[in-house]
């Protein structure tokens, strides 16, 4: 049974990319984009944090560039927030969280900030007037504090001042930095960017996750060496979980082929561990998190002999694997991967999407029933747009340089 480049499932997806778009409007707050609870409505308590509203004008600028009406307004009050409540004027960068009253935490992240690269990039898409300065702005903030030329590659995070960084590398602020490089090489065509993410998944994935059977290690020390006992006491962190989180060994999976991809567009011959790698990456994650308990459900986290750790269904991990699913099936050709996507899609169906309150469950139970241990809320549609949009787009350019291009639905038959 195929899916994969057919106009009746590529008309399906449109219908769900759109039931997606109208929930998320629900986040624009006046000082960016607010943290959706499950029914659909901000929850102020949480503050306005620069990653949901970065990650929101990513979304709302492809939303633009596939022509839904609206959605430009919202990449307009993107950027306005971070030209204003965000923005740290007397530092530079970004404040990592603000409310009403204020900012609630000053660190800058980068994290956070390789996010407003990524927004600040598909803005340019748009053609918004103010986007170019944005994301030279943001190049500047990443050149000058993310980005080390000594080690060639992205740190971590550092105080309010830009004076004091933090003695620890991450690998999931890393892997966000290669998703942004990708889109900034898309707008910008300066090579370096794509030279810079080869470098960090060569480390990252080639060098060290190659060895340990594909589990990614997340947590570095400063030369690079890994931690990997790291939050052990704190196993279901949201940001940086003790052991393997096997939805970033599938997520880098997608993004080193749009790696492969863009290197190929040059007429360059990649290097073979690209394609290598993303295969153990994906495989990895199905032998050591997929239903390990006999639950359907990828499972959040795994100790380094793959077992389980946090056994809850989270939803960004399995949509990230339908993307990767479908970026290997148009690498490869081959059926399997196409089946796995089906198999993830019938699951979402029956246990995530959420046609009553809107979007998608971000979090299930060992039975698959809703639950809150590790993510409370729905908190922005960002990682939806990996398995909505991107089955219907060529590997490269990316996401919104892909849809201004007008690629999307091309391959459709």
């Amino acid at each position: 049974m195929k899916w994969f480049n057919t106009l009746s499932h590529h008309r399906w997806l449109e219908q769900e990319t759109d039931r997606i778009f109208d929930f998320g409007k629900n986040a624009a707050v006046p000082t960016g984009f607010g943290w959706l609870g499950n029914n659909g409505q901000v929850r102020a308590d949480m503050g306005t944090h620069l990653w949901i509203t970065a990650r929101m004008l990513h979304v709302y600028s492809v939303a633009a560039g596939m022509g839904r009406p609206g959605a430009y307004s919202l990449v307009d009050h993107g950027i306005r927030a971070l030209n204003g409540a965000l923005a740290d004027k007397k530092h530079g960068g970004w404040y990592a969280c603000v409310n009403d009253e204020g900012v609630v935490d000053a660190s800058k992240q980068g994290y956070q900030h390789f996010f407003v690269l990524l927004g600040a990039a598909s803005a340019v898409t748009t053609g918004h007037p103010e986007a170019r300065a944005i994301l030279s702005q943001a190049i500047s903030v990443i050149e000058k504090y993310f980005w080390s030329e000594d080690e060639q590659m992205c740190l971590e995070s550092w105080d309010e001042a830009f004076s004091e960084t933090e003695a620890y590398r991450g690998g999931n602020a890393n892997m966000h930095a290669v998703e942004a490089f990708l889109i900034v090489y898309d707008v910008t065509q300066e090579r370096k960017w794509l030279d810079r993410a080869l470098r960090i998944a060569s480390v990252i994935i080639h060098d060290v996750a190659r060895r340990g059977e594909y589990r990614v290690n997340e947590h570095f020390d400063t030369q690079w060496n890994p931690i990997r006992d790291y939050n052990k006491d704190n196993p279901a962190h949201r940001f940086r979980a003790y052991g393997g989180t096997p939805g970033h060994w599938i997520e880098w999976g997608r993004l080193m082929l749009h790696l492969h991809a863009a290197l190929e567009a040059r007429s360059e011959m990649p290097p073979a561990w690209l394609l290598e790698d993303a295969k153990g990456l994906f495989h990895a994650t199905i032998r050591d998190a997929w239903a390990p308990d006999g639950a359907d459900g990828f499972v959040y986290s795994v100790d380094w002999d793959g077992q389980p750790i946090v056994r809850e269904r989270v939803r960004w991990p399995i949509v990230e694997a339908m993307g990767t699913a479908y970026a290997l099936h148009c690498v490869t050709g081959e059926a399997q991967y196409e089946s796995w996507y089906q198999t993830w899609w019938e699951y979402c169906v029956k246990y995530l999407m959420d046609y009553e309150n809107g979007s998608w469950w971000q979090e299930l139970d060992t039975d698959n029933k809703v639950t809150t241990k590790v993510w409370d809320g729905k908190q922005d549609i960002y990682h939806l747009l990996h398995c909505l949009v991107i089955p219907r787009l060529p590997l490269a350019p990316g996401l919104a340089p892909a849809v201004a291009a007008g690629l999307l639905d091309i391959n459709a038959k």
